[in-house]
């Protein structure tokens, strides 16, 4: 278990993230157009997490709007915007900032990715959605960096998680 601040006030996750070294989980995630994806649609190009509670949020917008201005500069990686939120919501959000070159993932369908990740928040107000997280994987899905943000309210370290692609 990992502890985080929300506005300072203490909650936990139900685990840790993966260890930088280790094979990640695979996952089962919808995107916009209701698919399921896993990892394996992602075989051979590296995969940024940004793992978000909910991009009705100030700061996960923030943070899925800088890595959507940096994908074209790491042509080998998918950058991928995990939230809660209905793929639905996550498409209208897209269109209104125009955002093209993430690609965003609901885990509506997949409660298992939040508890895998050990992301899922178990106590306070967001208890059942995820932290705030960045997971950078390899080719091979091999974890090269990770990031959980202490505080949700804040964003990840955007140089930190870009030095390691």
């Amino acid at each position: 278990m990992a502890s985080i601040t929300l506005h300072g006030d203490a909650i936990n996750t139900n685990g840790e993230l993966p260890v930088v070294g280790s094979t990640a989980p695979d996952f089962a995630l919808t995107t916009g157009e209701l698919a399921d994806v896993s990892l394996a649609d992602f075989a051979g190009k590296k995969k940024l997490l940004n793992i978000v509670p909910s991009l009705d949020t100030d700061v996960c917008a923030i943070s899925t709007k800088k890595f959507n201005d940096v994908v074209g500069d790491h042509g080998d990686t998918v950058f991928l915007t995990i939230s809660a939120d209905l793929p639905f919501a996550q498409g209208r959000f897209c269109e209104a900032e125009k955002l093209e070159a993430i690609k965003t993932l609901s885990t509506m369908r997949s409660a298992s990715f939040a508890e895998d990740y050990g992301i899922k928040i178990i106590d306070g107000p967001l208890a059942g959605i995820t932290g705030r997280a960045v997971v950078v994987l390899d080719e091979n899905n091999e974890v090269i960096y990770t990031e959980l943000v202490p505080e949700i309210a804040q964003e990840p370290d955007y140089d930190k998680a870009l030095a390691a692609l």
